[in-house]
């Protein structure tokens, strides 16, 4: 059954949107997602939320000008996912030019987990920093920023993960962190290190840094802002819309960075055409391939490379690593298909599964992809050494994750070894023999949460698009447009007679469509059966590039037979 709901636009909204100058349909679109005036949508660098308004910004901007000025050494510690790789470039991008002597450090997911813990830091004093500067993580390295303190090294953290009960006793800027008013709770990690550099340059100016000599323009690094924001699936408020805008519009116009260059180039897709879903589609998971089956040194390397032939050796081989990791994720989904053959999925409110043979780095993508399929939130655990396994998990709304995980840890005290994470996403350690009590524990969680409804998929769609909307120029205009979380991407319905179709790529279905006005070209990914006659169906309106030309093309998303003639 598909249960589609068209979202409402209030009619006052709309037309306030259309007399600022948004064309009927993307105004129609924009008012439907909660947008009643034409600032919200600003994009206009100077209109982004002020540096000063994000808690201990300044403070980490006269740390880090004390610094600079004393020549101490910077030492960034990243994280391994392309929110931390893009956080760490900006980081190390922006300090150079601002002056720094800065190196980093990106830890090895399966040597040494996530963030900055005690066995990071005995690393990073091997380079003998004068200063820690965590980038995407942090805000629960209690026991790291402690070794730390017992080895003479100073720590600033720059995260946006929510925090614990208690904050490591250090400098912290962090939207989420108690007592930050910052409008903006959504900022990335490299939003985040974004901002600290802004206050950086503005304490430095104070202090007459840049009185013979010009001062860096931070808006170089926008792309890569732009890059670690949509591939970190951060829900896009005005602020980051604005971010991500900026960070396109230096893309499109030829200004981005080699490495993000060379990225577009081995995924095939037209960088003067750059929109956010090549971003979080094509881009963002090509980058974090390197962090989920090798090192994510080499995204790293790849995106501070500064000539093509460099960039484009690194992008090669992350496009490599990348299809090593659709092969892998293929074998795992099989394998869960498996294990699900003898649960009723419908009857729990989770999903929790864990295989000895499935690899670590790829289990948050085999977490989404059940978690799509069967609408559950779902964690997935691999083999982690010591007797131990680590799981990724995904969320549905209605359920908050790593509030749930919270909720777990204290009805059973001990039980998670440790864990972290978003609404939508986390991350656990357990002991491996202590799965099936997790397992329940969790899928208790999740019932006292979830309703039936909560659990009943629902796909919001904008509706049926009218004949005079089905434009080549409105396709356009919803390509160039931002959309992500929270900001979901436009999705029309309709009913359709299935005048052709063909098998293409040995696993598509291209297709003609007819119905209600309007008929066209489509496309079904990953869909070798055949289509009955009439199917109701939800998709997006896309502009198909092929041979230099350029045609409207419906991406079928979601689909059903009909048994009744249109």
């Amino acid at each position: 059954m598909l249960n589609l709901a068209p979202r409402l636009a209030p009619p006052a909204a709309a037309q306030a949107l259309r007399q600022a100058g948004h064309p009927a349909l993307l105004a129609r679109l924009l008012a439907a997602r909660g947008i009643q005036d034409a600032v919200e949508m600003k994009t206009r660098l100077a209109e982004l939320l002020p540096f000063t308004q994000l808690m201990n910004a300044e403070a980490a901007g006269a740390r880090l000008a004390d610094a600079i000025e004393g020549q101490k050494r910077l030492l960034i510690v990243a994280d391994y996912d392309a929110d931390g790789a893009t956080a760490c470039t900006v980081a190390m991008r922006g300090l150079a030019a601002l002056g720094a002597r800065v190196e980093y450090l990106a830890p090895n997911r399966f040597e040494y987990g996530y963030g900055l813990s005690p066995e990071i830091v005995r690393l990073a004093a091997q380079r003998q920093p004068d200063l820690l500067i965590t980038v995407d993580n942090g805000i629960a390295a209690h026991a790291g920023v402690e070794e730390a303190r017992r080895l003479g090294l100073e720590v600033l953290v720059t995260d946006h993960h929510l925090p614990g009960d208690s904050l490591p006793e250090c400098l912290i800027v962090n939207p989420n962190q108690p007592g930050c008013g910052f409008p903006s709770k959504h900022l990335a990690g490299v939003g985040v290190m974004f901002y600290v550099l802004m206050a950086l340059r503005a304490e430095l100016r104070r202090r007459g840094r840049f009185m013979n000599k010009q001062e860096p323009n931070l808006a170089e690094l926008l792309d890569l802002v732009a890059l670690g924001t949509v591939a970190d699936v951060v829900k896009l408020d005005p602020n980051n819309r604005l971010l991500v805008s900026q960070g396109l519009a230096r893309l499109r116009a030829g200004q981005g960075q080699p490495g993000i260059n060379a990225l577009f180039q081995v995924a095939g897709r037209r960088i003067e055409r750059a929109a956010s879903e090549d971003l979080g589609f094509m881009i963002g998971p090509r980058l974090n391939a390197a962090g989920r089956l090798s090192d994510m040194g080499l995204g790293i390397e790849c995106l501070l490379a500064g000539d093509e032939a460099r960039a484009l050796q690194l992008a090669t081989q992350l496009d490599q690593l990348n299809r090593e990791r659709r092969t892998i994720e293929a074998e795992m989904q099989d394998q869960a298909v498996g294990l699900l053959e003898s649960i009723r999925v419908e009857d729990g409110a989770s999903l929790s599964l864990f295989d000895p043979a499935w690899h670590q780095g790829v289990a948050g993508l085999l977490a989404s992809r059940l978690k799509d399929r069967h609408f559950r939130p779902t964690f997935v655990f691999a083999e982690g050494g010591d007797g131990r396994i680590k799981g990724s998990g995904r969320s549905i709304p209605g359920l908050h994750l790593r509030d749930a995980l919270d909720r777990v840890d204290r009805l059973h005290p001990g039980l998670i070894l440790r864990f972290g994470g978003h609404a939508a996403a986390a991350g656990l350690t357990l002991l491996r023999t202590d799965f099936e009590t997790f397992a329940n524990a969790f899928e208790r969680v999740a019932r006292e949460s979830l309703t039936d409804a909560d659990l009943t998929r629902v796909i919001e769609t904008d509706g049926e698009l009218h004949t005079a909307e089905f434009t080549l120029e409105n396709a356009e205009a919803l390509r160039n447009t931002v959309w992500g979380q929270g900001f979901p991407a436009p999705l029309f319905q309709g009913d359709f007679t299935v005048q052709s179709q063909r098998l293409v790529g040995d696993k598509h279905l291209k297709l003609r469509l007819a119905g209600a006005g309007i008929s066209g070209d489509a496309m079904l990914f990953f869909q070798a059966k055949p289509l009955p006659e009439r199917i109701r169906a939800a998709y997006r309106l896309e502009v198909n590039e092929w041979n230099g030309a350029r045609t409207l093309q419906l991406n079928l998303a979601h689909w059903t037979g009909l048994n009744t003639p249109l």
